[in-house]
């Protein structure tokens, strides 16, 4: 990746640049996105941006951290599959946080290596009655399939945490739901923590993330992300975009508007997995997904099928931070 963004020749990077700089967010989540222990890849992305970002965080995600471990129980080791959360290599498709506000590092709450069987009310998966893959992992695995950070966020005399995390899709398993038992508990995690179940409640949180699952169509504990979408200490700023709604799948139960990925409907369709949801105490103003109509001059950047920068749409929401 260090190598695309040197050469400045991946068209999905710019892509991915231009919906960036159009946006032009003050606090960026990035997920899927490589990591490297200098943050080298992280501050090249940051350097060819329009307005680079002056704050950058990034941590080594679970994913790619091989195990010498059968962890999905084929028989064999050493595959992406045997990684503590999907990867070919260490860092492969981790986070990073880029902002234009000062990010308090030393306040940082980094939860990646919770382990699963430690969040309140985990459910690990099973197969005829026995551990799966084995009583082995259940007893090293964490939770977090990337990683679980919250991020505090300095703006001006106010601070804002960031609950920020990347799900594993609750597919790709068999009979033992492996992934989607999994996927269901680290979103359980941010109920733990918003409960005070792990450690303080964080200050004016604000969930935001892949979740990779949606209350009406998809796979996955649906039941999970509705509760969370119906607590009373979040708000749900519920962002739309026009060409989601004009992309509706047939069949699908939620309103397209509020779909984030653009996936082949042969495949889950298109459905809402990345979400930014504030605490309840904080003033939203707007919110929306970048998801131009096709008759709309800024569809050009996403590319003639609409892909140009990956089924994944950038969604935002605009906070108004009161001076106390």
């Amino acid at each position: 990746m260090l190598r695309d963004l040197i050469r400045g020749e991946d068209p999905e990077i710019d892509a991915i640049s231009t919906v960036i700089d159009q946006v032009s967010p003050d606090v960026l989540l990035l997920t899927d996105f490589d990591y490297d222990a200098g943050d080298a890849a992280l501050a090249a992305f940051s350097a060819q941006l329009d307005s680079p970002f002056p704050y950058l965080f990034s941590a080594q995600p679970n994913a790619g951290v091989h195990t010498g471990l059968d962890m999905d129980g084929d028989g064999r080791t050493g595959d992406a599959r045997d990684a503590l959360g999907y990867g070919r290599f260490l860092g492969d498709g981790g986070m990073a946080i880029l902002s234009r506000y000062e990010i308090s590092k030393d306040d940082i709450r980094n939860l990646t290596e919770l382990l699963w069987k430690d969040v309140p009310g985990a459910t690990l998966p099973t197969l005829d009655g026995e551990p799966f893959p084995s009583q082995q992992v259940h007893d090293m695995i964490p939770v977090s399939s990337t990683g679980h950070w919250i991020v505090p966020v300095l703006v001006g005399p106010q601070r804002v945490s960031l609950l920020a995390f990347a799900a594993t899709a609750p597919v790709f398993d068999g009979p033992e739901d492996f992934n989607g038992l999994r996927n269901r508990d680290e979103l359980r995690v941010w109920e733990a923590v918003l409960d005070g179940q792990i450690g303080a409640t964080p200050e004016r949180p604000i969930l935001i993330g892949n979740v990779n699952a949606e209350p009406f169509d998809g796979e996955g504990f649906r039941d999970g992300i509705a509760g969370v979408l119906a607590r009373s200490d979040l708000q749900d700023p519920q962002p739309a975009s026009e060409g989601g709604a004009d992309a509706m799948n047939v069949g699908h139960q939620g309103n397209p508007a509020f779909d984030t990925a653009d996936w082949s409907e042969d495949g889950p369709g298109n459905l809402r997995v990345s979400y930014v949801l504030p605490s309840s105490d904080l003033s939203v103003v707007g919110a929306g997904v970048f998801w131009p109509a096709l008759d709309d001059p800024l569809a050009s950047l996403l590319g003639s099928d609409g892909l140009a920068a990956g089924p994944h749409h950038l969604v935002w929401v605009d906070i108004r931070i009161e001076s106390p």
